[in-house]
């Protein structure tokens, strides 16, 4: 589960709403709750119901990956699809727990980019792992890069980062002058190495993305890594925060099937139209997080200002790094995972 999201936890076996008309066919999908499932039931679930004629039941789990595991071990799942992190899509496609995707079935995603997609998943939303900070005590010579935030003489404050390797491991390897484009595979010695620099200065090492921005919110730090929502949703107080998308880390969640999904024809015909640009273009308006389709900037329907606030749109992706599922779901990714927690109680 990815902790940007404010939960709802709902038992596996039990259907939470739905939305569309009694039909004769339906599906179960899957979320991680709170207000992004509500938001994505009114911009995504709702037109795709109206549009395909069918009912959409909803479930939410804070962490699918469990009961992807437990669901397809009976061989009768009662999930169809679920928008999860790629890499609980990629890892279960492996382990013949998630439906190899027929893109030809998929026509809404012949134009995503290749790496948005894999063949088990195809990205659904997108959000960014971010350097924020505090205006007021940088003015007009913010911090910039990572570099700049491990650089506490030209920048000294409080700062923060969070208590995960995903995007932080990355990020000490652009301070430490790594391409952006020369990341993957990581070079997870080197970035220890730097993460033991910056670790004396920082005072929090956070959790959850509700505690990322009352740190903010509180001026507990002057500069942290933290999503964009959260720290969009803390200067809409009047929290005197801002962030650069610049050397940002673009992570998406994906929308995936179930080995064996109770109603896999109408999943795949979900999928496809939960995919198409202009039902995709409807998510910035209920929340602060990108389609995961590009072509839905394409349709009009998000204003040029809307777009520059958003993750996935063509300019500020270009200035980010796409985070590698595919890195982190291997066994490299994982036993970085489990160094992360030796380092942290050093």
């Amino acid at each position: 589960m990815l902790p940007k999201f404010s939960t709802l936890v709902l038992s596996a076996s039990v259907i939470g709403f739905s939305v569309g008309f009694a039909s004769a066919e339906q599906i179960t999908f899957v979320s991680q709750g709170g207000a992004y499932q509500e938001a994505q039931t009114k911009a995504i679930l709702d037109p795709v119901a109206a549009l395909l004629g069918i009912t959409i039941n909803q479930d939410s789990a804070p962490d699918a990956w469990p009961v992807i595991k437990t669901q397809t071990a009976t061989g009768k799942p009662v999930w169809d699809v679920v928008d999860t992190p790629t890499q609980d899509c990629i890892r279960g496609g492996q382990q013949d727990m998630i439906e190899k995707l027929d893109f030809s079935k998929i026509p809404n995603a012949q134009k995503m980019p290749a790496q948005y997609k894999s063949p088990y998943s195809v990205a659904y939303e997108f959000y960014s792992s971010v350097l924020a900070y505090n205006k007021d005590k940088f003015g007009d010579n913010p911090p910039k890069s990572w570099a700049d935030f491990w650089d506490v003489k030209k920048f000294p404050g409080t700062r923060a980062l969070r208590n995960h390797p995903l995007a932080t491991l990355e990020a000490a390897l652009l301070a430490d002058g790594v391409p952006a484009d020369k990341l993957y595979p990581l070079d997870v010695d080197r970035a220890f190495k730097k993460l033991q620099e910056i670790k004396p200065y920082i005072t929090v090492w956070w959790t959850s993305g509700a505690q990322s921005a009352q740190l903010l919110a509180d001026r507990e730090v002057d500069m942290e890594m933290a999503w964009n929502g959260r720290v969009t949703a803390v200067a809409k107080e009047g929290i005197p925060v801002s962030y650069t998308f610049n050397q940002g880390f673009l992570q998406y969640t994906s929308l995936c099937i179930l080995k064996g999904a109770p109603n896999l024809d109408t999943a795949v015909k979900f999928v496809n139209a939960a995919m198409t640009p202009d039902i995709q273009a409807n998510f910035p308006a209920y929340i602060d997080y990108g389609p995961g389709n590009p072509e839905a900037y394409k349709t009009g329907k998000i204003t040029p200002e809307r777009a520059a606030e958003m993750p996935s749109s063509p300019e500020n992706a270009a200035k980010q790094v796409l985070v590698s599922d595919e890195w982190w779901s291997s066994k490299a990714g994982e036993d970085a995972q489990k160094r992360w927690a030796s380092f942290i109680q050093q």
